[in-house]
């Protein structure tokens, strides 16, 4: 880990190119979200399943963010993968949340979060991963299943490409509020105050 954030790498997606430009702000084919996409604020994170940093986020501001301004219809939430390394870990965590499906998929994601300091000190990332799938209703042999599906490895390659391409991200977790990147690494909840107070001015 260098610096506030998880540095981005793919190895085991293969190399995705970086473009210099604006962060993506128009909903992307095979986004995952949660709130009303016609809300007049949108918040992106650019996260990965083992950034240590996105799992401290999801832990302590996310429950009260989504309490405050997604639950009430305010904020439309998109979380956009990126897998960091252990890149194999992280794009095994995305597979089975999407495997399990939209209604479970941030259901599982949290629940890979969670298992992040188990799996970082037993270095049994299976038994994790196999757990989280549990978490949205997922058999062992079937988590095993969607984590060696090579279809769903190069659904995620592509996804992962179109979401980064102009997005200029260099590390987990980014914050890009109706278009514009606000932050870099973990975010309070007073600062997604101002953000989301902001952008509602425009």
């Amino acid at each position: 880990m260098t610096g506030p954030t998880r540095r981005i790498a793919v190895a085991s997606l293969g190399a995705l190119a970086l473009a210099c430009g604006s962060a993506v702000a128009a909903p992307l084919d095979g986004d995952m979200s949660l709130g009303d996409p016609k809300a007049k604020v949108q918040v992106i994170e650019y996260a990965s399943v083992t950034c240590s940093h996105c799992a401290a986020f999801n832990r302590d501001v996310f429950p009260a963010f989504k309490k405050k301004y997604v639950d009430t219809g305010k904020v439309h939430y998109i979380l956009r993968e990126v897998p960091t390394p252990p890149a194999q870990v992280a794009a095994a965590g995305f597979l089975t949340a999407r495997c399990a499906g939209k209604d479970k998929y941030f259901t599982v994601v949290d629940a890979m979060f969670r298992e992040l300091p188990v799996w970082a000190e037993s270095g049994d990332a299976l038994a994790s991963v196999v757990r989280a799938g549990a978490a949205g209703g997922l058999s062992e042999a079937q988590v095993k299943a969607c984590i060696s599906d090579q279809q769903g490895l190069d659904a995620m390659r592509e996804r992962v490409s179109k979401s980064l391409k102009d997005a200029n991200i260099e590390g987990t977790p980014t914050f890009v509020v109706n278009g514009t990147t606000v932050k870099v690494g973990e975010m309070t909840l007073a600062e997604l105050d101002a953000a989301i107070a902001q952008a509602s001015k425009r």
